[in-house]
């Protein structure tokens, strides 16, 4: 386990506050080194919504100016007179989860978090070596140009629930913060522990962003080609397409950001948090199995059921684990927590290269880190 000294310094960005109006790119300089260009980060003063996790429709690209001009953004720029560690600081991290957890009993925006986590990492195409054109978890989705990706709809939302957290803990990169929140978010909705490694570098620039169509759809002509081209690129397989959908037994799809659901059902009318949009399952802050179960009985049309969702029990290959998975809860759980670790670590680069564990009895899932 890496201590917080252990990892070499280099240059980061550093979120500082700004209450005028969404501005032009700022640029900051260096005294003696070349500078990173600095772009701001959407904040909206909304409140905290909940919604589904890799969730896109065809139509979000002419939609995508859905994301509010906020109230208030956030800046980003480069530190030139104090350099400091790219990888986070271990107690930081800690810490930083405590304060994940009061959030989430609070905000009650577990699956909002696990979207945030996975929209960052969902971009990594195992076929591109070079980081960060690979994409991946690399904190990428903090810069405007990616937030407003037809998938990332809502996802401002998110940032702007744990920016006050990153403010706190500067030793703690975007790309760990937004894993570590999406981590912590399935585990405190009763799901299980996810063996988790954490040290990610943050992407520096706008630039480094990701082109936008590298997400899923939600109602694709063909949804298991569909899903085997978006997860076979980041080098997943069937039993992971299906075990990583069970998440979607937390949260809701909101038809104003997706173009799926209803605008409210019985199941959420009244929150808790926001209330509105249609869930997946009757109990959609709690992680357990049922998102398996309610598609295979087909019996409440208050709970959505998207292409993407029920051909996991008409193609062959997925719908023998959806099966499983609808019996074995225990088997679910323990596929799950697999394939989220991995998917959290898809493109990543790694300082120290080994990671970082911040619970000793942890044993992370091997994945392409560097």
């Amino acid at each position: 386990m890496a201590s917080s000294t252990a990892a070499a310094t280099c240059r980061v960005l550093l979120p500082h506050a700004s209450r005028q109006s969404l501005t032009n790119l700022h640029s900051s300089s260096s005294s003696s080194s070349s500078s990173y260009s600095s772009i701001k980060c959407l904040k909206s003063s909304s409140s905290s919504s909940i919604s589904t996790l890799f969730l896109n429709n065809n139509n979000q690209k002419r939609r995508s100016s859905f994301v509010n001009v906020p109230a208030r953004s956030y800046r980003y720029s480069t530190m030139s007179t104090t350099p400091r560690c790219s990888a986070s600081v271990p107690d930081q991290l800690k810490s930083a989860r405590e304060d994940i957890k009061q959030l989430l009993q609070t905000k009650f925006c577990h699956p909002i978090l696990v979207r945030l986590g996975w929209h960052d990492s969902g971009t990594y195409n195992k076929d591109i070596e070079e980081w960060p054109q690979r994409g991946g978890a690399n904190g990428s989705l903090r810069f405007e140009v990616e937030l407003k990706h037809g998938a990332n709809a809502g996802l401002v939302n998110a940032l702007n629930l744990i920016q006050p957290i990153k403010d706190k803990y500067s030793g703690v990169t975007y790309a760990d913060l937004f894993q570590l929140a999406s981590a912590t978010a399935i585990e405190e909705a009763g799901g299980p522990k996810i063996p988790m490694k954490y040290g990610r570098v943050d992407v520096t620039s706008h630039e480094q962003c990701p082109e936008e169509g590298r997400l899923p759809d939600a109602g694709p002509p063909s949804p298991a080609e569909h899903l085997r081209k978006v997860f076979y690129r980041m080098g997943l397989n069937d039993q992971e397409i299906v075990a990583l959908s069970g998440a979607h037994t937390l949260g809701r799809s909101r038809p104003e950001r997706s173009g799926w659901g209803k605008p409210e059902t019985k199941y959420t009318k009244d929150g808790p948090g926001a209330p509105g949009g249609q869930s997946w399952t009757t109990q959609w802050l709690k992680f357990d199995n049922s998102y398996f179960k309610d598609i295979k009985a087909k019996r409440d049309e208050d709970l959505l059921v998207l292409p993407t969702d029920a051909v996991l029990f008409e193609d062959p290959s997925f719908k023998m684990y959806a099966e499983k998975y609808a019996e074995d809860e225990e088997a679910f759980f323990k596929d799950y927590a697999e394939a989220h670790a991995k998917l959290s670590n898809l493109g990543a680069k790694f300082d120290p290269p080994q990671g970082i564990v911040i619970d000793e009895a942890e044993q992370f899932v091997t994945a392409k880190s560097s």
